[in-house]
């Protein structure tokens, strides 16, 4: 009997963003957005274990503080080559397959995870995604905020020793899906009821701070479990909020 993958999610996060320094400690509704994220990441049924993946920093011994005081792994690493610090917690921890989630997604869809899991075990591909930039530029895709990443700790070693790229270091994944003559890649198609386009729940900056304080406020005395479809939804329907941090330079620009 073949022993079942064991399916870990990173989380990486850190306190010297440059453009929201410490937002992973600000609060909302009297919980740390690094808290709400690993609540809603902890309700996803298909991971074995959440690591948060920080820094050899000093300023990130609260990110370290938080992880334990919210009873989850925490690895660290290099600040720079995020690919080795995620890398490093994978192995660390035993992952065969790794989830790979920024912090920066506190609003984060456990259903999405769980869905992009099992789509990557049943397609056979090197790497999946449920966010394709094309498709978002084009309205086709999910607000800013709710990216997951899926592929197993061997590829992503395997593109490590092939890349010596600061571009690749950066940005975890980017060598897997720039290199698709040597990995196979999938992107997951958006559900019409999921997509929010030119909409941010990513936290960047103060605006989208903003953004997802009204949205917390709003959604969760209803139902704390709050869905991405509930969120596209509120913003819809409140355009006032939805243009708060409309002009934030990211990637839908």
């Amino acid at each position: 009997m073949t022993q079942k993958p064991r399916i870990v999610a990173t989380i990486e996060a850190r306190m010297t963003s440059s453009r929201l320094p410490g937002k992973m400690m600000l609060t909302c509704l009297d919980k740390t957005m690094l808290e709400h994220m690993v609540a809603r990441v902890k309700r996803a049924s298909c991971l074995d274990d959440i690591v948060i993946a920080t820094t050899l920093n000093d300023t990130d011994d609260v990110i370290a503080e938080e992880a334990a005081r919210l009873n989850v792994k925490c690895f660290r690493g290099s600040e720079d080559n995020v690919m080795s610090r995620v890398l490093g917690a994978a192995q660390a921890f035993k992952a065969d397959i790794i989830v790979e989630l920024t912090g920066d997604c506190p609003l984060m869809d456990p259903a999405l995870i769980d869905h992009a899991a099992v789509q990557y075990s049943t397609s056979g591909v090197d790497y999946l995604s449920n966010l394709d930039i094309a498709e978002f530029k084009a309205g086709l895709a999910h607000p800013l905020g709710y990216a997951v990443q899926v592929f197993s700790t061997p590829v992503l070693a395997d593109a490590y020793a092939r890349t010596e790229d600061p571009l690749d270091y950066e940005h975890v994944s980017r060598y897997l899906y720039q290199t698709p003559e040597r990995y196979s890649v999938k992107y997951l198609p958006t559900p019409i009821s999921q997509r929010g386009p030119a909409m941010s729940v990513t936290l960047d900056t103060w605006l989208d701070f903003q953004v997802i304080c009204h949205i917390l406020k709003a959604l969760t005395p209803k139902n704390p479990d709050f869905t991405i479809e509930d969120v596209v939804r509120f913003l819809n329907q409140n355009p006032e909020i939805r243009l708060i941090n409309q002009d934030v330079d990211q990637i839908r620009k």
